[in-house]
């Protein structure tokens, strides 16, 4: 048996120029993506956009559905013009789409913008996970992938990291740092990427035959009734897992003091912010991922994901219901190991449950339940979450109550505007008009929808394995 580095060592040069570039297209993507929350809700006087939850919702949620559908389309046409044309084409999509995403300002446009840059990410998406596997064989692929996700990770940490140290002193910095990384991208692929072989299957077919069949496979896949439950259950994970992009920046700027955080560790204040703490979530996948992946294996994939889940579902506990910067990191740790136990064995799970002639299928149609879960994630950390734990809304509802005169947040009246006059009103500082909305109001509970949602996967999972696959691990037997 060959060692690790004697399989590294076959491993050819396009895949690792692949990978790299993978690692500089999430370190834009991620550096922007765990800050959008933030830039989208924050109050205009700091630079961001000043919008309501619930529009930050729709824009995210969005765009983000379309960013894990649309690969089903451009999956078709990166095969049909060329990977090299393909990621040239995203990679001016992405310069484009973070330009306008950072000086945009009306909610139309912005949305706009998301969209366009989501267009761009799924114009990239296929590409890398097409090339890994092309230049990997049954001997390199499980290094290969395990690689490959690595540099996904290395790139999700650095990102965020960059973003938090810099959106403070700038919005700009965060989206220009984005095109920065795209911009090396550009670079590699005009000067080093050499396309790999690609099947010629086209037989004459046009671009949008090709595409049609696209969507006749997905609907051959789906009448598999028991997948098609698989992943409806599953889109309920990825909707509680997806609120660290969308509610958990927003939440703990809101409730948590990052200077005590930072005091604790001899930091000067501002060193540690939301958009930073984030990055922990990658941070501990880079440094856990092999040791939880060595004992995950000792499970059937199915039962890895049921306990993952309800490890995670204990992370969004930690993450939603405490002020405490430890424990918010604490949480943070729990929901990267259920991650770990359960994300990685989905994709495995699909892989192993397909018949061995619709393998490609049954993997295309994995990105559904994500898709749609994104929408939803969007919807819940929208109005839902607002009147939940958004300490803005909760705010505006104290002022109501108490029937203090303030005028609405405008172009010329922002929300830091607002509370400092509602603080003032209310005799009370800033800080001690947070904790007592947090007293009075409790938004720590909205950890109550979250978790429970993630718990409800784990739940129907188990009952899924139990009622419908009666025990049977069809992870080992195509024949269903």
């Amino acid at each position: 048996m060959a060692t690790i580095g004697q399989v590294i060592k076959k491993l050819p040069r396009v895949f690792w120029i692949a990978n790299f570039m993978e690692l500089f297209e999430r370190w834009a993507w991620y550096g922007m993506y765990n800050a959008l929350a933030l830039y989208l809700t924050l109050s205009r006087d700091t630079g961001a956009l000043g919008f309501s939850d619930a529009e930050k919702g729709i824009i995210i949620g969005t765009g983000s559905m379309l960013l894990y559908f649309l690969p089903i389309i451009t999956g078709a046409i990166a095969d049909k013009i060329g990977y090299r044309k393909m990621l040239i084409l995203s990679f001016l999509s992405y310069i484009a789409g973070y330009y306008m995403v950072g000086h945009f300002q009306s909610f139309g446009w912005v949305f706009f913008a998301y969209i366009f840059l989501a267009t761009a990410g799924a114009l990239f998406k296929p590409i890398i996970s097409a090339v890994v596997a092309k230049t990997t064989d049954a001997e390199t692929s499980s290094i290969g992938f395990g690689i490959f996700y690595m540099m996904v990770n290395i790139g999700g940490f650095i990102g965020p990291f960059i973003a938090g140290l810099v959106y403070e002193l700038s919005w700009d910095y965060v989206f220009y740092i984005s095109i920065a990384a795209i911009a090396v991208n550009f670079l590699i692929v005009l000067f080093l990427f050499r396309e790999p072989d690609r099947e010629e299957e086209d037989n004459g077919e046009s671009l949008g035959t090709k595409i049609l069949k696209a969507f006749e496979n997905i609907i051959i896949t789906l009448a598999d009734w028991k997948y098609v439950l698989f992943l409806t259950i599953m889109v309920l994970f990825w909707t509680a897992f997806n609120q660290l992009y969308y509610t958990f920046p927003t939440f703990i700027n809101d409730w948590v003091n990052f200077d005590k955080l930072s005091s604790s560790l001899g930091l000067a204040p501002g060193t540690i912010t939301a958009v930073g703490l984030t990055s922990l979530d990658a941070f501990f996948i880079i440094l856990l991922q092999l040791f939880i992946s060595s004992v995950a294996m000792r499970f059937k994939p199915l039962h890895a994901m049921i306990v993952g889940i309800v490890i995670l579902s204990g992370g969004l506990f930690f993450m939603f219901s405490s002020q405490n910067g430890w424990i918010v990191i604490f949480g943070i740790l729990v929901f990267a190991i259920g991650e770990m136990a359960s994300s990685p064995k989905f994709t495995e799970y699909v892989g192993r449950i397909a018949p061995p002639d619709k393998k490609a299928l049954y993997m295309g149609t994995s990105f559904l339940p994500i898709a749609a879960a994104h929408f939803l994630a969007g919807l819940l950390s929208g109005k839902a979450y607002a009147n939940i734990g958004a300490r803005f809304t909760l705010l505006q509802k104290e002022v109501a109550a108490r029937g203090l005169n303030i005028p609405q947040v405008g172009e010329h009246f922002t929300k830091n505007d607002y509370m400092k006059m509602a603080a003032e009103k209310m005799n009370m500082s800033p800080a001690e008009m947070t904790q007592y909305l947090w007293s009075h109001y409790h938004p720590n509970k909205v950890w109550l929808l979250y978790t429970g949602i993630a718990l409800s996967a784990a739940f129907f999972l188990f009952l899924y394995d139990r009622y419908v696959l009666k025990g049977v691990d069809v992870s080992k037997n195509d024949d269903r």
